[in-house]
């Protein structure tokens, strides 16, 4: 496992740039987000994703989200009218995850099996936009949190203790939150609150 300790700060660009040509290259990578840290990989990396799948011992239906720099992302991956854009031009980067309806961008196996949603994050973590505008494309995202477990990781030895052996990369920002997100669902005639996190969600309510 390659252990890169990032500035949440200041985030070293020589440091980023070796975490992204790791994705890039099949790794699946934990790292810290304005919530919890998250486990994820390239979008379009069927075996990365897979494994991330075992490793949380996730069901085959599991909805994955995926972490999108700025709003210019959305637009490739989801269906956005000009109401729910305002929306979320207004409520983004925030710490809050939106289910929006797929456009045939998104590969099938990251789709919602019935609905054909998607969920879709802007962090205001600065490691993860780092990562995110290096990398130039969406990441697959998903909580730390293994089976068993209540609380999603939060500290960087437990991390390293507990899954060096069965991840390839870990972006160590230091400790953060054992918050989760806020879940909006956006794809039909009004937003409903899923699920009350970390993010501000009184404009959904």
């Amino acid at each position: 496992m390659l252990h890169l300790r990032i500035h949440p700060d200041n985030p070293q660009p020589r440091l980023i740039q070796q975490a992204v040509d790791r994705i890039r290259a099949g790794d699946v990578a934990v790292y810290p987000t304005d919530a919890c840290y998250a486990i994820g990989c390239h979008i379009g990396d069927k075996a990365a994703m897979e494994k991330i799948g075992q490793i949380r011992r996730l069901p085959a239906q599991h909805q994955y989200a995926i972490l999108c720099r700025d709003l210019s992302d959305i637009a490739t991956y989801a269906k956005v009218d000009n109401s729910t854009y305002r929306l979320l031009k207004a409520n983004t980067p925030s710490i809050c995850t939106f289910i929006l309806p797929a456009t045939s961008e998104v590969p099938r196996r990251l789709l919602h099996p019935k609905k054909k949603t998607i969920g879709i994050r802007i962090p205001t973590n600065l490691i993860c936009q780092a990562l995110l505008e290096e990398l130039n494309e969406p990441l697959l995202t998903s909580t730390l949190i293994l089976p068993g477990q209540d609380l999603p990781f939060d500290d960087p030895y437990d991390i390293e203790m507990q899954l060096g052996k069965q991840i390839e990369l870990f972006i160590d920002g230091g400790v953060c939150s054992r918050g989760v997100t806020s879940i909006i669902d956006l794809s039909g005639d009004y937003p409903v609150v899923v699920r009350e996190g970390m993010g501000n969600v009184s404009a959904f309510a």
